[in-house]
C-alpha cells in the first residue's frame, strides 16, 4: 500500500505538505492541492479520513437540505448537486441529500439549504453548524444566487428592443426575496419606459398559466410580451398562446427565467434568463467549507445573469 511518503515523492513535495493538503486544504494553494491529489490518485492512496474525523470531531459530511418538492422531470437540483459535489470532493468531503423531514438525522459539519421559506427561519437560525443558503433571502443568511432583479430588467429591455409594446408580468405567488427581486426588475423597466404595469401571480405550475391565457385570451393585445419569472410559467403561456391561435414570436413574445431544462424542450425554445446552476453549486460548496475553516460569515455571492436566446422573441 502507498504511504504518505510515497505521495510526497510522487508530487515532489514534502511529507508535511501532503499532510497539510489532507488535513488543512484551506491553507494550501490550489496548485499544490492539484499536485498532491494527482499523486494520491496515481498511487491509489486513501487517507484514513475516519480516524481523522474522530480526532477532529468532524464528520466530513455536508448536508444539502432541499425544503421544497423536487420535480423529477427537471434536472435543476441535479445540476446544483453536481456543482456542490465537485467543490466538496476537492476537500474530501461527502454530500448528503436530505429533506425537511429528515434533515436532523445524523451529524454533519455544515449545511447548504435551498427552498428556504419564512417558516423555516427560526429552526435554521438555531443550527449550530455553518449554513449557506442557495437562493436570495432577507433573513441575514449568507447566500449564493443570480442577480434576479437585473435578469428580469435586462430581458424586459430586450423585449422592448425587439419592438414589443406591451409588457405583461407573470410571476410566482410568493413573497420570497428572489421573486420580489424579479418583479422589481420588471417594474424598474416599466417605470423607465413609462409603460403601464400589468401583473399576474400563480403557483409555479405551467397548467395554471396555460389555462389563464385560454380563459383571458381576448384581453391580451397583439404585440405583447409575457415576462415570466420562471421557465415553468413561460412554457404554460407558450402552450396557451398556441391553443388560442396566436403567433409566437411575430405577434406575441414569451420570456422565462432559469434556463436549466424546460426552456430547451419547449417549442419554440424559450428565450430566458439562464442561471449558472453548476457554478453556483460549486460556490455554495466552497462557501460552506470556508465557513467551517474560518468559523465566520463569508458573505453572499451574486452571479451575473445571462440571456439565452430561443425562438420566443423576434430576431
Amino acid at each position: 500500500m502507498a504511504t504518505l511518503m510515497d505521495v510526497a515523492k510522487r508530487a515532489n513535495v514534502s511529507k508535511m505538505t501532503v499532510s497539510r493538503v489532507i488535513n488543512h486544504p484551506e491553507q494550501v494553494t490550489d496548485e499544490l492541492k492539484e499536485l498532491v491529489y494527482a499523486a494520491m490518485k496515481e498511487l491509489d492512496y486513501r487517507p484514513n479520513l475516519i480516524a481523522k474525523a474522530l480526532v477532529s470531531n468532524s464528520t466530513r459530511i455536508i448536508k444539502l437540505c432541499i425544503l421544497e418538492d423536487i420535480d423529477v422531470t427537471e434536472p435543476y437540483y441535479m445540476n446544483l448537486m453536481v456543482g456542490i459535489a465537485k467543490a466538496l470532493d476537492l476537500h474530501q468531503y461527502s454530500l448528503q441529500l436530505v429533506t425537511r423531514r429528515n434533515f436532523d438525522i445524523g451529524n454533519c459539519d455544515g449545511y447548504i439549504i435551498t427552498g428556504l421559506r419564512e417558516k423555516d427561519v427560526e429552526w435554521i437560525q438555531a443550527l449550530k453548524k455553518p449554513v449557506v443558503v442557495f437562493g436570495e433571502n432577507r433573513y441575514g443568511f449568507d447566500y449564493v444566487d443570480t442577480n434576479n432583479k437585473l435578469g428580469t430588467y435586462q430581458i424586459a429591455n430586450l423585449a422592448l428592443e425587439k419592438g414589443y409594446e406591451h409588457l405583461i408580468y407573470f410571476g410566482m405567488d410568493s413573497t420570497e426575496s428572489f421573486e420580489q427581486s424579479r418583479e422589481a426588475g420588471y417594474l424598474k423597466q416599466i417605470q423607465e419606459s413609462k409603460l403601464i404595469p400589468k401583473m399576474y401571480r400563480f403557483k409555479n405550475h405551467s397548467h395554471l398559466t396555460e389555462e389563464f391565457i385560454e380563459a383571458h385570451w381576448t384581453e391580451f393585445e397583439r404585440n405583447s410580451v409575457f415576462i415570466c419569472s420562471t421557465d415553468r410559467l413561460a412554457i404554460g403561456v407558450e402552450r396557451g398562446i398556441a391553443k388560442c391561435g396566436g403567433n409566437i414570436p411575430h405577434d406575441y413574445g414569451v420570456t422565462g427565467f432559469d434556463g436549466v431544462f424546460l426552456n430547451q424542450v419547449a417549442s419554440p425554445k424559450i428565450t430566458t434568463v439562464k442561471q449558472s446552476i453548476i457554478e453556483m453549486g460549486n460556490a455554495c460548496g466552497e462557501s460552506v467549507l470556508d465557513k467551517i475553516a474560518n468559523r465566520g460569515n463569508t458573505g453572499s455571492l451574486i452571479f451575473e445573469p445571462k440571456i439565452e436566446m430561443g425562438g420566443t422573441l423576434r430576431l
